[in-house]
């Protein structure tokens, strides 16, 4: 097989973009093995009130058509922003910090006396408002940004311009060497779009916010659809970690705390960081999001290597395997189900309990409920 030459350094006139606001994009592809995810779902029915209630409300608003409309409509504005809406996004992405902040004091770096020292990455930073909010809670702090051109589908940056943010406009699925693949064959759909390196080896960073998602309004290759939330997750999830600085913070965007993906990724940082999970109560409070902030992380643990070795070999295969390669890839791991509940379960119950109260919650006072 022919392949190309990734260089390891490049240049910032060569950057593409990847960024974020829309709900995450779901295919076969993304969907966790079935078996797994019922085995949660039964531990977590008998154990807890909360996840029970918002499993029936689901039901009753997967036959509504009122349902349907609404997220439709809101996947529609997210889709076609204009600059009131947009402006809009940003102050509600302030405020949602704020909230995080104040129930985990996740944004907030807690550094050695009289160092003033604070970096930030911001992987998916456009409209800005999460990003200005840390800022403004760091003083004197430097950030790193990426975020996807407008003209590539991008939402416009509304953060005021400060020389302490460095913006890169790339898409972060494409930084090939980073995630470890210098080789790229020349038949690849996307063989001329992979990056070379962008970051310094070693921990740079003491706060990264992982909060991407896939854009539905960014053109892309037709072999991506079915497998661009797992390739952003992956980039994220593993440059956040492989650059975190040891005691640092990670603020991640998840979405259903009982699926087995997402039980997995909160089982392997609680073996290197100390978890918390935050749902706002006013913005997207019916949907399955939530925040996981993972704090005190030990990098260097070997749990925490492991995770980024496998996050990246997860991105080499669904960016460069076969669909039958990537099912593979989703699926691994399925028969560890029980083990993980058995030592897991307990304090999955324990975080998730809070994120399903406030979902019940607006589920209950959503206006097809009513009707």
């Amino acid at each position: 097989m022919d392949f190309i030459k990734v260089q390891p350094e490049g240049r910032a006139d060569m950057d593409r973009s990847q960024d974020e606001l829309s709900e995450l994009a779901t295919s076969p592809i993304e969907q966790e093995p079935r078996r797994a995810d019922e085995v949660v779902a039964v531990y977590l029915s008998e154990r807890v009130a909360e996840f029970r209630e918002v499993s029936d409300l689901q039901k009753k608003g997967w036959s509504s058509k009122e349902a349907d409309k609404f997220f439709e409509k809101q996947r529609q504005v997210a889709d076609n922003c204009d600059a009131p809406t947009a402006r809009l996004f940003y102050d509600m992405m302030q405020r949602m910090a704020l909230y995080l902040n104040q129930a985990t004091g996740g944004l907030t770096v807690a550094n050695p006396a009289g160092s003033t020292d604070v970096s930030i990455m911001d992987f998916c930073m456009a409209p800005g408002g999460f990003l200005g909010t840390a800022l403004s809670l760091n003083p004197g702090s430097r950030a790193l940004a990426f975020t996807l051109p407008s003209e590539s589908g991008g939402h416009e940056i509304l953060l005021p311009y400060t020389p302490n943010v460095t913006t890169k406009f790339l898409d972060i699925t494409m930084l090939a060497a980073d995630m470890g693949v210098m080789d790229i064959p020349i038949a690849h759909p996307d063989a001329a779009n992979f990056l070379p390196q962008v970051f310094k080896p070693g921990p740079t960073f003491d706060l990264v916010l992982c909060d991407g998602q896939v854009l539905r309004t960014q053109a892309r290759a037709s072999y991506r659809e079915n497998r661009e939330a797992r390739r952003l997750t992956t980039t994220q999830l593993a440059l956040g970690l492989e650059h975190v600085k040891p005691d640092g913070t990670m603020i991640v965007l998840l979405h259903k705390v009982e699926a087995w993906e997402t039980v997995r990724l909160l089982h392997r940082f609680s073996k290197f960081s100390t978890v918390q999970l935050f749902k706002p109560t006013t913005s997207h409070a019916k949907r399955s999001s939530f925040y996981m902030v993972a704090a005190g992380i030990q990098h260097q643990h070997p749990e925490a290597v492991l995770a980024v070795e496998c996050w990246k070999t997860s991105w080499k295969v669904v960016t460069f395997g076969t669909d039958e390669e990537c099912e593979g890839a989703v699926r691994e791991g399925e028969l560890a189900v029980d083990e993980v509940l058995e030592e897991f379960g307990p304090e999955l119950v324990r975080m998730g309990r809070a994120v399903w109260e406030v979902q019940a919650k607006a589920l209950a006072r959503a206006p097809w409920m009513r009707s």
